[in-house]
């Protein structure tokens, strides 16, 4: 073939006609109260069974547990999972139990619960476990992806804590690595570092093991505000901010060498942070703002520019939690 030929013009991927859709009706839950606490997480956290959300609830914190077969409008008598005395900033499911969540609170405590497979017919207020150790709320909680029974919770005291569930002991806690407020941790795909970024401006990997700094990015974002930072399956390390000119900006970082991004896009001026959801089967990020009304979808790969972006979608509703 003549030269020009065999230059593909087109990049190949599984990936490039990534698309999404909203559902029909029947497929969808409706008259459901999403907590109105601001606070930048993803308020809902869905696994193989479940779905859950953070909802209102007066004078307490409460998240509901929706069967994924059992679609359509909730009843607003519908029980929840009650037990915390503040509101609930942040869920996780267990990634080796999908009767198991986490739930982290304003009232600084972190509870685990046991959802049955029925629909209870009264709230669950009883947690499996109450790990208590933090002395300010706590708005990040996040299960080891690999090692059973191990969860990290991070709180407004710059502390983040590991716990064994089964004991209810902390591990252990990292405590002089954060100067201030703990915007979001991540573990890396099997569990051995964990990546948090913070209100100082810095980006750390951390080692846990050795509770030491193995890496750090000094305003891997110029802007002030949040950023956010997850591991790639490689080991590579996505992160969004705002640049000085306040603008969305995403970047891609790797270990080997920390000082400059090997990616760097600007978006667009919207004040909402961005949080990136990762497939790693699929290799593709996710960027969701609160208050948005789009979702913009990023593939990773392995060569120049790493970056590709897929597509937008969407919807005529601005998104409260994704």
């Amino acid at each position: 073939a003549p030269p020009a030929m065999s230059r593909r013009v087109v990049r190949q991927s599984k990936f490039r006609h990534v698309f999404g859709q909203p559902v029909k009706a029947d497929q969808m839950y409706e008259d459901i109260r999403v907590s109105k606490v601001t606070w930048d997480s993803s308020f809902c956290a869905v696994n193989p069974k479940f779905l859950a959300i953070i909802v209102e609830s007066g004078g307490g914190g409460a998240f509901m547990v929706l069967p994924l077969a059992k679609t359509g409008r909730v009843d607003k008598n519908h029980p929840l999972v009650t037990g915390h005395t503040a509101p609930v900033l942040d869920i996780d499911w267990c990634p080796h139990n999908d009767n198991v969540i986490a739930s982290a609170s304003e009232d600084t405590t972190v509870m685990v619960w046991q959802i049955p497979d029925y629909v209870p017919v009264r709230s669950i207020t009883e947690p499996v476990v109450t790990l208590e150790g933090h002395s300010k709320r706590v708005g990040i909680i996040c299960w080891h992806p690999t090692a059973r029974n191990v969860l990290l919770s991070a709180g407004c005291d710059n502390l983040v804590i590991l716990w064994n569930v089964g004991t209810g002991e902390m591990l252990l806690a990292l405590e002089d690595i954060h100067t201030d407020l703990i915007y979001n941790v991540g573990w890396n795909r099997n569990g051995s570092l964990l990546v948090t970024t913070c209100k100082d401006k810095k980006v750390r990997v951390i080692d846990p093991r050795k509770q030491t700094v193995v890496a750090e990015i000094t305003k891997p974002h110029d802007g002030a505000r949040p950023i956010r930072a997850i591991f790639m399956a490689d080991g590579k390390i996505f992160t969004t901010g705002f640049s000085k000119m306040s603008e969305r900006q995403l970047g891609l970082w790797d270990l080997k060498n920390f000082e400059e991004p090997i990616a760097l896009q600007e978006m667009d001026t919207s004040n909402g942070v961005l949080l990136p959801f990762y497939d790693a089967d699929s290799s593709i990020v996710y960027l969701c703002g609160k208050g948005d009304s789009s979702i913009r979808y990023f593939e990773i790969t392995d060569e120049a520019p790493y970056v590709h972006y897929l597509n937008t979608y969407s919807s005529k509703e601005p998104q409260r939690g994704m």
